[in-house]
């Protein structure tokens, strides 16, 4: 199962929960100094979703199998790289939370970066650590890498533009593949959107006006370009009970809108744009994959 997305949607859908219980439109603007409320109210509710979330998958997941010494494994070469990708996006859509619930208390800039970039590499690392302990599985210093990329991708552009110029995106379709295997990929539309690594795609969703600066292009359009894979019943295509996997890479151009840049005077209206940010919208696509043959998507998920 792709637990990386459990993960963010936890957090994401946690947030947004409590934020929709206020109607007030004061309650969402982010603070002009330090509220020491508001931040202590983030921490520990922080704190404490990731700790529920660590003790559940304890129980829930790592619990069916042995425990073993702790140990490392080299997955680098699985699902055409599809679940690195989660990893950093996770890693990334995380910190990105992290720094702007702290934002919304009046942190600091670098208290920012510092607690609240980095939530999802330090709750993901422990999730690495548990995995080491466990026989199914091990600790991989790829998935870490992954990790470390994504919280990267958000601090660098915080420190080099003070902007998230580019966002790191996801969207899903479903598949042929999830039905030939549904104990792997999913049963079920709410399976397969966590465990189909061939109806995931990534995206790098690059705001054009950010960079180009000018008036003519509305200020709220991107640019995405996108990766995914099909033809995966496996991680490895060795494997000796598919040996026919038509496995392939697709790389993707298409438009996005940037929900953060739109403008509204609601603060309510920008935190949801924040939450919602994180899904890439379905726009035409061109698609060009790696057995060399391009693809035109009317509308592409």
């Amino acid at each position: 199962m792709n637990r990386t997305f459990v993960y963010i949607l936890v957090f994401f859908l946690a947030n947004a929960s409590v934020f929709s219980q206020s109607k007030l439109n004061q309650f969402f603007k982010p603070s002009d100094t330090l509220n020491v409320s508001r931040r202590n109210a983030v921490v520990i509710s922080e704190a404490a979703l990731a700790t529920t979330t660590l003790v559940g998958l304890n129980q829930l997941w790592y619990a069916d199998y042995p425990r073993s010494n702790f140990k490392t494994l080299n997955d680098s070469g699985e699902w055409l790289q599809m679940d690195k990708l989660g990893h950093a996006f996770s890693s990334y859509q995380l910190g990105r939370l992290g720094a702007n619930t702290l934002n919304w208390a009046g942190v600091s800039k670098k208290e920012q970066l510092l607690y609240g970039s980095t939530l999802g590499l330090g709750f993901l690392t422990a999730v690495e650590i548990m995995d080491g302990f466990s026989e199914e599985w091990g600790f991989s210093w790829s998935d870490m890498a992954a990790n470390a990329a994504g919280t990267g991708l958000h601090i660098g552009q915080e420190l080099l533009w003070e902007d998230q110029r580019i966002v790191l995106k996801y969207s899903f379709h479903r598949t042929q593949f999830a039905k030939q295997r549904p104990n792997k990929l999913g049963s079920g539309l709410a399976e397969e959107f966590l465990k189909d690594y061939n109806g995931q795609t990534y995206w790098l969703s690059a705001n054009v006006n950010s960079f180009l600066k000018t008036e003519t292009v509305p200020n709220w359009l991107n640019v995405a370009f996108g990766y995914g894979a099909d033809g995966m019943l496996t991680g490895e295509a060795s494997d000796s009970l598919f040996l026919n996997q038509n496995r392939q890479r697709q790389y993707y151009l298409s438009l996005d809108v940037d929900l953060t840049r739109i403008k509204t005077n609601s603060h309510f209206l920008k935190t949801l744009f924040d939450v919602f940010n994180v899904i890439k919208l379905p726009f035409p696509a061109v698609e060009l994959n790696s057995s060399g043959r391009i693809k035109w998507h009317s509308v592409y998920f």
